[in-house]
């Protein structure tokens, strides 16, 4: 067979797959590209665990392989105390300890974040670099000096609330008019003394707004969705979002069931309430937050019975939120697995958005704002 000298170049550029696979490949819309999930995880949900024990929290191969095969550079991961019969301080203490030394094994692989250069970096040798970040400031009790604890372990994140009310304020399961309480106030002016990311994520609108109005540097909501499309309490109002973007913040858009009433959130959906966050927002303020990993689950059937399970416990622990029920994937099935983020650059671009604002989108408007709050 004659080999042209065009099909040479392709065979030396695609390896060994040869001049077919090669042609056949689409074109990464994501190539060299800093792609930041503000809020996701790096676990694999065909090994469910017992995370009630910080032991039982591992890195397995396949993570770390679908993780670089997803393109991603950095995501925000949830550690510590979220909710349930846990210790909050002594848990979160124990998690924390455990993530640094599971980054420690494995040091080609995996980077700490502490600043936007750690996100630089990852880029640069081609590793994950893991945001630590908390989805409950339960474990701060009633002490602020324990912002400074956490943040030098390296946690960069502080979101507020998680879905009922605790001592800062309300959740997006409290009444909708609980205030920022004074130790949120508190929290809030020492988060921002130490240079660390605020999030309102799952907070209640009171409580919301209120810390809007109390923050002297910009804040984010790492992942919701638009309330103006689908109205449940884990989306954000038109006036939170506005809210947020008006004083230089971040808005990140979940993969999650509350994008549509009907709890079957679609990739469509994702791209709608992305668009309207833009269009309340501005395209410099608007990122993503999928609120899962880059490993998917591989058998769906089988998924069924450990998801009645598991929204059987958030129901029994009083999380469960309006729009999740046990048919609801905490995902979106149109758009996971190592290739979301291709898919979502492709569908965006089908939209007509140009590569620069799908590029801001994927995580040149995290990593902008990540340089703002945490420094270079």
């Amino acid at each position: 067979m004659m080999v042209d000298r065009r099909d040479c170049l392709t065979l030396l550029a695609a390896g060994m797959g040869g001049i077919a696979a090669a042609r056949a490949s689409p074109r990464d819309p994501t190539a060299g590209w800093t792609v930041i999930n503000a809020l996701g995880a790096l676990d694999d949900p065909n090994q469910p665990v017992d995370d009630a024990e910080v032991v039982n929290i591992t890195i397995t191969p396949r993570m770390i392989a679908d993780a670089r095969r997803s393109g991603q550079t950095a995501v925000n991961i949830t550690l510590g105390y979220v909710a349930g019969g846990q210790e909050p301080y002594a848990y979160t203490k124990a998690a924390i300890a455990r993530w640094d030394a599971l980054i420690a094994a494995h040091p080609r692989d995996l980077i700490k974040v502490r600043t936007a250069a750690d996100i630089r970096r990852a880029h640069a040798s081609r590793r994950t670099g893991l945001i630590y970040g908390f989805q409950n400031g339960a474990m701060l009790g009633d002490n602020v000096d324990r912002v400074d604890e956490f943040g030098d372990a390296g946690v960069r994140v502080f979101q507020l609330t998680y879905n009922p009310a605790n001592q800062l304020g309300g959740g997006s399961m409290a009444p909708e008019e609980t205030p920022l309480s004074p130790f949120g106030h508190a929290v809030i002016a020492r988060l921002e003394a130490r240079r660390l990311m605020v999030d309102l994520s799952h907070s209640g609108r009171r409580t919301c707004l209120d810390a809007i109005a109390a923050a002297a540097r910009p804040i984010s909501i790492n992942h919701t969705g638009c309330r103006a499309l689908t109205d449940l309490p884990r989306n954000k109002t038109d006036e939170e979002l506005r809210g947020v973007a008006n004083h230089g913040g971040f808005i990140g858009i979940y993969f999650m069931p509350f994008l549509n009433p009907s709890g079957h959130a679609t990739a469509a959906d994702v791209v709608a309430h992305i668009e309207h966050a833009v269009n309340v927002c501005g395209e410099d303020h608007v990122g993503i937050g999928t609120d899962g990993g880059t490993t998917p689950v591989d058998d769906l059937t089988a998924y069924a019975a450990a998801l009645r399970a598991e929204h059987a416990d958030r129901v029994a622990k009083g999380v469960a939120a309006p729009g999740e029920g046990d048919d609801t994937h905490p995902f979106v099935d149109d758009l996971r697995g190592p290739e979301q983020f291709r898919q979502l650059a492709r569908l965006l671009e089908a939209r007509g958005h140009k590569a620069a604002r799908v590029e801001k989108i994927l995580g040149a408007n995290f990593l902008r704002f990540a340089e703002e709050i945490w420094g270079q």
